[in-house]
């Protein structure tokens, strides 16, 4: 792990974690000394929509690559929203899928494919 002066690979994710919990108690000890809105209801469809949308990401991202990886995961969680425009959706995933593999495969060199086994990808 590390110390401040020598810091190792899991410092930082750790001292991070640390102050979000932080963060998140104290939160949660001031919520119950303070009057606010109570919370309403849940948006049940709406978690399970960007939560099946996550665990696809996962699934997809090694056999079928980045590209339709990210695009399926911005269209199932665009359309979780009450403001869902397949156009702009659209053009979203795109955008997004554009970025990441700008970001990931061109700049930090990941060795994540594009296009996976399932596109005759790498």
């Amino acid at each position: 792990m590390g110390t401040a002066g020598r810091m190792g690979p899991a410092y930082f994710p750790s001292v991070l974690g640390g102050l979000l919990s932080l963060v998140g108690a104290a939160s949660l000890i001031r919520s119950f000394f303070r009057e606010g809105e109570p919370i309403g209801r849940l948006y049940w469809r709406e978690l399970a929509l960007v939560l099946v949308a996550v665990l696809l990401f996962g699934f997809l991202v090694r056999d079928a690559g980045l590209i339709p990886a990210t695009l399926v995961l911005i269209m199932i969680s665009s359309y979780a929203g009450q403001k869902f425009n397949l156009a702009k959706a659209i053009a979203l995933a795109i955008g997004a899928a554009l970025f990441a593999v700008g970001l990931f495969v061109k700049l930090l060199g990941l060795p994540m494919p594009m296009f996976g086994p399932w596109f005759g990808g790498a």
